[in-house]
């Protein structure tokens, strides 16, 4: 039995539109052009503020997370190491 050839063919305007000059707006104000599938985009970082590519990165730690870390992991160790100062293993008789 042989395929039988395709009889509908290929859909027409399935893809959308391409713009190899679309304009990408960021959002300290820097425009360079993409290509895209919108005239326009507008995003909210690009590499001119980005801390990575200009070197200015900085954790910035609103919330006291590094701080309540670093307490909770000393409180631990110092619980650890009064466990392994309060008692000594107890050995028990072989019979």
């Amino acid at each position: 039995m042989q395929a039988q050839p395709n009889t509908i063919g290929m859909k027409s305007d399935t893809h959308p539109k391409y713009y190899p000059n679309a304009k990408a707006i960021c959002a300290c104000g820097k425009s360079f052009t993409v290509g895209a599938t919108s005239p326009e985009i507008k995003v909210e970082i690009c590499s001119n503020c980005h801390p990575f590519y200009t070197g200015s990165q900085e954790l910035v730690d609103t919330t006291g997370r590094v701080e309540r870390f670093k307490a909770r992991r000393a409180k631990a160790t110092t619980k650890t190491t009064a466990k392994k100062k309060k008692s000594p293993a107890k050995k028990t008789a072989k019979k």
